[in-house]
């Protein structure tokens, strides 16, 4: 492969550092960097996981639907329908394990590190969210699922020539599920393992006793990191776009990053806009996190829509993000200072039904005369990415939970050492005390 490719495909890596800058943005300082150390460690084992079984998992099969050369040997996919379903049920490759055997060329190995900066932005979406609540080790497993085998499957079914890419030759539903960046596949499915985290590990928050206090906006610790985020999302994103070897043909990438930078644009205006309308003041992390869900909807959706449809999608999701964090934080009392949810769950949902809703046909997807065939495609899609995250990461996440409960138990009951200072009781408020009586000064002697 030409060195400038490869130089273009490192920069797509600004992605998951823009998306953890944003959400790092919102976290106390005490935990910064403690998030630092379980991002590293989380995302480090989501590249071995994805090395060692995921890259077979997703493209073992590849080589049946693409004649690229250097796929040759990867033309093995299993699925649980037989073959009188016909063809296109794909569920899991079972070619290049290791990335040896079929996976041992230069096109496998762009293949794999095209796909390396979205498995990493998946895997940060649950860790950014319960890091420092949770053991870390538990957050280290956590990565490594989703590396090792909950990105890889979903990606078969999405990019691999699985069954949700097969929806339309199998099932009539158009063109089958259409997600060509990702939002579905990195961030609906990250958000899914996300909520299953926060369900099984951490108990909701209490009510509050007062109801009528006023609600505060969010914290906003680093805003300025924050910013910079959605910058590096804008070249992560035109990089990843340039250098991924399966894009469709029929894909313009100047379209799909100038509807990006519209939807971005408009939901970081109307989602600044309604804060300062809302609460008195206009707050930039609110609009940076707006921007941040736009960024992932657009993955799937502003290849296929018009300028003007990003622009109403933008708008959607900057007015849609400070509702979805209340009713996260206030209603739901699900803590996520990093809005993970939001950002990455809301985006990701509404990009996929964008696609069903209001594309033009300019790229082979069309709404119109394919309504609602299309958005059914959509739907399941949301629907078979959302359940299997959400469910996978949950069978894996409770024992975790059993075992980290039953070892934190008893070194809670242990007694307090010298290094802990045992809590005091309250002595309650000082007895009042009578003022003390009155001296008058001593005269001054008289020296004149």
């Amino acid at each position: 492969m030409l060195e400038q490719p490869l130089l273009t495909l490192g920069l797509a890596f600004m992605v998951p550092i823009g998306y953890a800058l944003i959400g790092a943005s919102g976290l106390p300082a005490q935990r910064t960097r403690h998030a630092a150390v379980s991002f590293l460690a989380a995302l480090g084992l989501a590249v071995v996981g994805y090395v060692i079984t995921g890259f077979a998992l997703q493209f073992g099969g590849v080589g049946l639907v693409h004649e690229t050369p250097g796929y040759d040997g990867l033309i093995w996919e299993w699925s649980a329908l037989g073959v009188t379903w016909g063809p296109g049920w794909g569920m899991a490759g079972l070619a290049g394990w290791g990335m040896a055997g079929g996976a041992a060329t230069p096109e496998a190995r762009t293949l794999a590190l095209t796909n390396l900066p979205w498995v990493l932005t998946a895997a940060l979406i649950p860790v950014s969210t319960l890091a420092g609540r949770i053991p870390n080790w538990a957050t280290g497993l956590l990565g490594f699922l989703v590396g090792a085998l909950l990105y890889p499957l979903a990606g078969n079914w999405t990019w691999g020539g699985g069954w949700l890419a097969n929806l339309g030759s199998n099932l009539g539903l158009a063109q089958g599920l259409a997600d060509p960046g990702g939002a579905g596949l990195v961030h609906l499915l990250g958000a899914a393992v996300a909520l299953a985290g926060l369900l099984v590990f951490l108990k909701r928050r209490p009510r509050r006793v007062v109801e009528a206090e006023p609600v505060t906006l969010p914290a906003a610790t680093f805003p300025l990191l924050s910013l910079l985020g959605v910058g590096l999302l804008f070249v992560g994103l035109a990089a990843w776009m340039t250098a991924n070897p399966l894009l469709p043909e029929e894909i313009e990438v100047q379209r799909v990053l100038l509807h990006t930078v519209l939807a971005a644009a408009s939901a970081a205006l109307f989602s600044i806009g309604y804060t300062g309308l809302v609460a008195g003041r206009y707050d930039p992390l609110m609009g940076t996190r707006a921007a941040g869900a736009a960024v992932a909807a657009s993955l799937a959706a502003a290849a296929y829509i018009p300028a003007w449809a990003a622009l109403v999608l933008g708008a959607l999701i900057g007015v849609l993000t400070p509702f979805a964090i209340f009713t996260v934080d206030r209603i739901l009392r699900w803590e996520d200072p990093t809005a993970g949810l939001t950002i990455h769950g809301l985006g990701g949902l509404l990009g996929l039904v964008a696609v069903g809703l209001l594309a033009d046909g300019m790229a082979g997807v069309a709404a119109g005369p394919d309504f609602p065939l299309q958005l059914q495609a959509q739907v399941t899609g949301i629907a078979a990415i959302g359940l299997f995250g959400f469910f996978a990461a949950w069978l894996f996440l409770v024992p975790l939970a059993a075992a980290t409960h039953a070892l934190w138990a008893p070194q809670a009951a242990l007694p307090a050492t010298a290094e802990v200072e045992a809590p005091q009781e309250d002595p309650g408020p000082p007895a009042p005390q009578s003022p003390a009586p009155y001296t008058p000064a001593p005269p001054v002697a008289d020296r004149s």
